[in-house]
């Protein structure tokens, strides 16, 4: 295992320098460099010159390209050009906000869809079968700022059960930093399980056709040890990769999900930024996304080792 686990650290490696290298590439494609579009069109020369003296930006592009790697590679993401902190003091301030928005919704997803998916599997062609592939197909066919919105006019403007703003700034306890949690949650989570839904209910369908299946029932091996130990177990590696992929989309959906409500996180810094010109905070936001989503990747390799160990002999 420790071998596996050695050999998918040292893949993520060039995978993370194919990124930062697009992040620096995608950067400087934009019209017009870093400092004319912080300054605006009405700056002089000299000041024109002097931030782009300050950001590095006089330098050739080898030089800036090394200077930025070695950068990163050491942590240091830069400073805010808008309120002149560190990019990981800003980002720190609001991440655990997105990060619990986001494994709630994870959670949400997998608790329910799981299960909906093997009931689904187990009925095939019934009615239970039929009712959850129209909620899932329901659940996907939503962006989450459309879905978020109908939440908010039904749950929380018009049945008022929770706060039209999802901000936890002004929760005075556990109850209300839940309240203020749930529909963002269920927004995210909704999708997720739906998704996760479909693949576990394809996945049984599959185990459940195969030989082993019907030599174990044969054998007499109870309907419980037969789905859960024998037959589920078989159909994680799909479920696990539709997490893992699923990962990068609901971060996105969770910016989307943070503006529509109001909450802190990634999503509102981002805008700031953007509304800001903030060209550092942009770029350390990026890096952290994809650093994020690389390590989501190897975390899956990592669990199919886990649940299949014949993986880690590949």
């Amino acid at each position: 295992m420790t071998g596996y686990l050695l050999k998918r650290v040292l893949l993520a490696i060039p995978t993370l320098l194919i990124m930062l290298t697009a992040i620096f590439v995608l950067v400087r494609l934009v019209p017009g460099d870093a400092a004319s579009v912080i300054l605006g069109d009405q700056a002089n020369a000299a000041s024109l010159a002097a931030l782009r003296s300050k950001l590095g930006l006089d330098q050739p592009v080898a030089v800036q390209y090394l200077a930025f790697i070695g950068k990163v590679l050491t942590g240091d993401l830069g400073q805010s050009l808008s309120s002149g902190r560190t990019v990981i003091h800003e980002v720190l301030l609001v991440l655990p906000s997105t990060l619990e928005l986001t494994l709630v919704a994870i959670a949400i997803g997998l608790v329910t869809g799981i299960p909906l998916g093997v009931a689904a599997a187990l009925s095939q062609n019934g009615w239970l079968d039929t009712l959850s592939r129209i909620v899932s197909l329901v659940g996907l066919s939503f962006p989450a700022f459309v879905s978020g919105i109908l939440m908010l006019i039904v749950f929380a403007i018009q049945l008022g059960w929770f706060p039209v703003l999802g901000g936890i700034g002004g929760a005075t306890g556990l109850a209300d930093h839940l309240r203020a949690l749930t529909l963002p949650a269920l927004n995210l989570g909704i999708i997720m399980m739906a998704y996760v839904m479909r693949v576990t209910r394809a996945a049984m369908l599959g185990v459940l056709g195969e030989d082993y299946i019907r030599t174990a029932r044969a054998k007499g091996v109870g309907p419980k040890q037969l789905v859960w130990r024998h037959a589920f177990r078989n159909s994680l590696i799909p479920i696990i990769t539709v997490v893992g992929l699923y990962f990068g989309t609901l971060i996105g959906n969770s910016v989307l999900t943070e503006i529509i409500f109001n909450r802190p996180g990634l999503g509102k810094l981002i805008i700031g930024a953007l509304n800001a010109r903030d060209y550092t905070l942009l770029q350390g936001l990026m890096i952290i996304f994809a650093l994020c989503v690389i390590a989501v990747n190897t975390l899956t390799d990592l669990a199919y080792a886990l649940v299949d160990p014949r993986i880690k002999f590949s």
